[in-house]
């Protein structure tokens, strides 16, 4: 079997030589490759990544030209990678290799996606608390019961990572996406181990563009074929209900004599069935354009440079083509 780790990294130079060694260690008999996606870094990331891949044939490398994000990292390397199993891991050291042989166990058990659930979080509680909300909202969203959706380290049988076409901060609903194919999707609880080098990444700002990531995974996995479902039923709701109101005035004003030019409700109803009207002419237009239109989204990234790389096309191929 032959194992592939796809690693984004960003300022992570301290930590890369150990590792790589741990990720050689715990591979056992399995050949090996690891595709490094250097998101911009600004320090000796790269530096000490190309030293590694002289060392070890089964590197590969691929440097942005500037921050991407690590969806787009992620996608890049998903798209070159060549293992039977592939699996993702963070660049810091928090998620340790040596539990790659349970990913594998539990692949076996049938499942086609194994996500790593960090069960003992070793991070300060401003992290842990939304990270919490953030899984409770997206389990209920899709109804798929896990209890750690952003663990970065995860496994996937091939071809399902061939499949996906992820950006934004899409990676953090990679479960979502894989059962939405329907792809058996399961957990594994893993140690968390505290970040010896650098600093975290991330800021309060990757909520708000998470939400609406959220968002458009829930259109595109349950609306993307027929955006009318959608758009129709808030259409038919806001109309039926604006339709309700205007015919309880016109029975106010035929048999009661109430007079309705100073009524704030009239203006509602009228508000209601025009826009109820708009939302279902809107999912009309989205049904034309699904189906003239192939849904699908070519990575926009620019690549400065790469090593042991055949086909460096590949890294910029779109999931659906």
């Amino acid at each position: 079997m032959k194992l592939s780790f796809v690693i984004p990294v960003l300022n992570e130079e301290a930590s890369l030589s150990t590792l790589h060694q741990e990720i050689i260690h715990n591979c056992g008999i399995h050949e090996h490759e690891i595709v490094f996606v250097d998101d911009g870094s600004t320090d000796d990331s790269f530096r000490i990544m190309k030293g590694l891949a002289e060392q070890d044939a089964g590197i590969k490398i691929i440097r942005f030209r500037r921050n991407f994000g690590k969806s787009a990292a992620l996608q890049a390397g998903f798209n070159i990678s060549q293992g039977d199993v592939v699996f993702t891991m963070d660049a810091d050291l928090q998620d340790n290799p040596s539990e790659i042989p349970q990913f594998l166990n539990k692949l076996d058990e049938g499942y086609d996606l194994v996500s790593g659930w960090k069960k003992k979080r070793l991070d300060p509680i401003h992290k842990v608390l939304p990270s919490k909300l953030f899984n409770y909202v997206t389990a209920r969203t899709f109804k798929l019961k896990l209890k750690d959706y952003n663990c970065g380290f995860k496994a996937y049988k091939h071809p399902l990572e061939k499949e996906l076409n992820i950006y934004g901060e899409m990676h953090r609903y990679i479960p979502a996406l894989a059962h939405a194919l329907g792809y058996k999707v399961g957990e594994l609880a893993i140690e968390h181990r505290a970040r010896q080098f650098g600093r975290s990444k991330y800021g309060i700002e990757r909520y708000l563009r998470g939400f609406f990531d959220l968002l458009t995974v829930k259109m595109i996995t349950h609306y993307v074929k027929s955006p009318l479902y959608l758009f129709g039923r808030i259409g038919i709701i806001s109309a039926l209900t604006g339709g309700l109101v205007t015919i309880y005035l016109a029975i106010l004003k035929l048999f009661y004599g109430q007079p309705l030019s100073n009524r704030p409700l009239l203006f509602l109803g009228i508000l209601l069935i025009l826009g109820g009207l708009q939302f279902i002419s809107l999912g009309l237009i989205s049904e034309l354009i699904v189906n003239r239109f192939k849904v699908g989204r070519k990575a926009n990234l620019s690549i400065s440079e790469t090593v042991n790389i055949a086909d460096p096309r590949l890294i910029t191929k779109a999931a659906d083509e």
